[in-house]
Order: structure tokens, then sequence, then C-alpha cells
């Protein structure tokens, strides 16, 4: 049987400059998200289309969400198989395609996840683990394009690693 979660939050345009929308360029995208117990996040649109670009925007939280996503089963699942992760760091990356009308769409997402294992012997199956990661991401599974993975694993040094 499925289990259902229900989530919410609060987006608050504080972009009225005194015009409303009487005009493209009356008004700011700037906008916060709240949840409840957790700090604000300030968002605004791309500056590409007249955002502040000194807030988060949908894009970049789209992509966020993704590779969080991504990492947090790929832990679960390395716990789980006994692999000892003793670092972790993704450079996202994202390509949104703008459609002639001014719509668009992301076309692909690709991570690069940068994982440090304890010991030599966990690498493979570290390795391993991300395609599996992606299998049950939330997010991933939502999306209605392949995401890509291009993992690298290291080997942490006898000084970083991390004990039992």
């Amino acid at each position: 049987m499925s289990k259902f979660h229900h989530y919410q939050t609060l987006i608050t345009w504080t972009g009225n400059t005194g015009m409303g929308t009487r005009g493209y360029l009356a008004y700011q995208r700037n906008f916060d998200v709240h949840t409840e117990g957790r700090p604000v996040i300030y968002g605004s649109a791309d500056p590409h289309f007249r955002g502040d670009k000194s807030r988060h925007n949908p894009e970049e939280l789209f992509l966020a969400s993704i590779a969080s996503c991504h990492m947090l089963w790929y832990l679960h699942l390395c716990a789980e198989a006994g692999i000892s992760i003793v670092s972790y760091e993704d450079h996202a990356e994202g390509i949104m395609v703008e459609n002639k009308n001014g719509s668009g769409q992301f076309s692909e997402v690709v991570l690069y996840p940068v994982v440090t294992v304890e010991v030599e012997s966990m690498k493979t199956k570290a390795m391993q683990l991300h395609e599996e990661a992606n299998k049950y991401c939330f997010i991933a599974n939502s999306c209605n394009f392949k995401i890509r993975h291009k993992p690298v694993v290291r080997i942490a040094s006898k000084k970083q690693s991390y004990s039992h």
C-alpha cells in the first residue's frame, strides 16, 4: 500500500514597488518562501528575467532539489551497504531551453558528485550506488527527463579517515 506525504509552503510576492503589475517594468520579481519553523528562503527570478541576482531563483532551487534528493538517497543506500562516506559534494548543472513563446523546460540535468569513502575496498560499490539512488530519488522520479551522473569516488587519506 502506498503512503502519502503532504507538504506545504507559502510563497509571498514581495516585489510590489507601489504600482502592482501595471507594466512589465513596474514590479520586482522578488518572493519569500516560508515553511513553518524554518528560515525564510529569499527568491527572485533569474537575472536574465529581471530578477535579483542576490536571491535564489526557481531554476537553481529546482536543481538543488534534484541534487540534494539524490545525495540523501545515496547516503542512505551507502549506510545500508556498509559504505562509509566521509565527504560529499556535487556541482550539479542543468540546461533549460527557452521556447520562442517565452515558456521553457529543463532538458538535461547532470550531477557531478565527488564522494570520499573511508577505505579503498568501498570504492567500487560506492560508484555503483549512484545509479541505485537515482531509482529511488523522489524528485528525479518526478522529472520528465533523464538525470545523468558523472560521479568521482575518492579514498580518504589516513588523517581524514573516520573510524566506526
